[in-house]
């Protein structure tokens, strides 16, 4: 999963909207560096810069050259200065700077990823957020084969409905989220069980044939249509467009305390300006003191305390990453522009 295509953008990406003024390199970065298999570049950007988000700044690409560049494992990379400003690029085996791609004709690996997927995998591919009325209108398992009460990949089920496509992804309905200001209904999550092909069609009820599972399927399970969604790895950070303020109101797995590299869920979406790449701040929400003069409770201000970028943004609510966690998070801490 980690070894899938990312393409980094063809010109250079200005954040000049950003809160912060601009890249700054660590002071034990390195002048050389080569990627090897496993490096995303997040990894590799943080290796070089203070605040790994700014890496589109920093990488120098041709913008004559409308082709992306690829970053492959065994390529070297290079810290050097144009114009007075930093800038990393590939190096050939000479460490003569290249300054424009050229034509791979040796046997390659697959391009390095902007951050780890196999943490968001199945949320780019099968998981997905749909409304009530899309789950409880599709057609859903009565049994399998034999009168089974659980199946799997290889097994014959039956369902009741009409048929959605011919080949059909089964799903259990998961986390139902909602604001937890307003109370607005914000999606339901449908968690992929398996995949199918349907065999045959008798009235309402439909014969499937599972050809791959990764949970038991069981009865009043559903069927949608499987899209096959392509995975989309080409992330370029970027600042929301909008000034965005939210909170993450879960994270998956259904633990208490919130690390680098969870998944969490924002009750902000693309209704809000959000899109896939777009990196939000964490804040973490201050203690409640009391006033030891009047009584009060007093909220303390919250305090910047993580790094997200958003990898899956549908029309009221977004999927996204923890890059970077300084201190425990929890549901409830804020998101806003970083």
């Amino acid at each position: 999963m980690r070894k899938l295509l990312y393409a980094l953008a063809a010109t250079t990406l200005l954040l000049t909207s950003w809160a912060h003024a601009a890249p700054e390199l660590r002071s034990d970065h390195p002048e050389r560096y080569t990627v090897v298999k496993g490096d995303t570049l997040w990894d590799i950007s943080a290796r070089f810069l203070n605040n790994p988000w700014y890496w589109p700044e920093i990488w120098h690409v041709n913008p004559q050259v409308a082709n992306p560049h690829l970053i492959y494992p065994g390529d070297r990379l290079a810290l050097v200065y144009i114009d007075g400003k930093p800038r990393i690029t590939k190096v050939a085996s000479n460490d003569v700077v290249k300054l424009s791609p050229k034509v791979r004709s040796e046997p390659i690996d697959t391009p390095i990823p902007a951050i780890p997927l196999d943490a968001i995998g199945s949320f780019l591919t099968d998981t997905r957020i749909v409304t009530p009325e899309e789950i409880n209108g599709a057609p859903y398992v009565l049994e399998g084969e034999d009168g089974r009460i659980i199946m799997g990949a290889g097994d014959r089920i039956y369902a009741r409905g009409e048929k959605p496509a011919d080949k059909v992804g089964i799903f259990r309905r998961s986390k139902e989220f909602r604001d937890p200001d307003t109370g607005e209904f914000l999606g339901l999550e449908a968690r992929s069980i398996a995949r199918g092909d349907v065999a045959r069609e008798n009235g309402d009820v439909l014969t499937v044939n599972l050809t791959s599972s990764n949970e038991e399927v069981r009865i009043g399970d559903r069927l949608l249509v499987s899209e096959d969604r392509r995975l989309t790895t080409s992330f370029v950070p970027s600042a929301p467009s909008e000034e965005i303020e939210g909170q993450m109101i879960s994270v998956d797995g259904g633990v208490s305390q919130i690390g680098q590299f969870d998944v969490v869920a924002i009750n902000r979406g693309t209704r809000e300006g959000l899109e896939a790449g777009n990196v939000m701040a964490v804040l973490k929400s201050g203690n409640l003191v009391r006033d030891p003069v009047t009584g009060e409770t007093i909220e303390l201000p919250s305090e910047r305390a993580g790094l997200l970028m958003v990898f899956q943004a549908y029309e009221k609510m977004s999927y996204g990453l923890v890059l970077q966690a300084n201190r425990v998070l929890a549901v409830g801490d804020k998101v806003t522009n970083p």
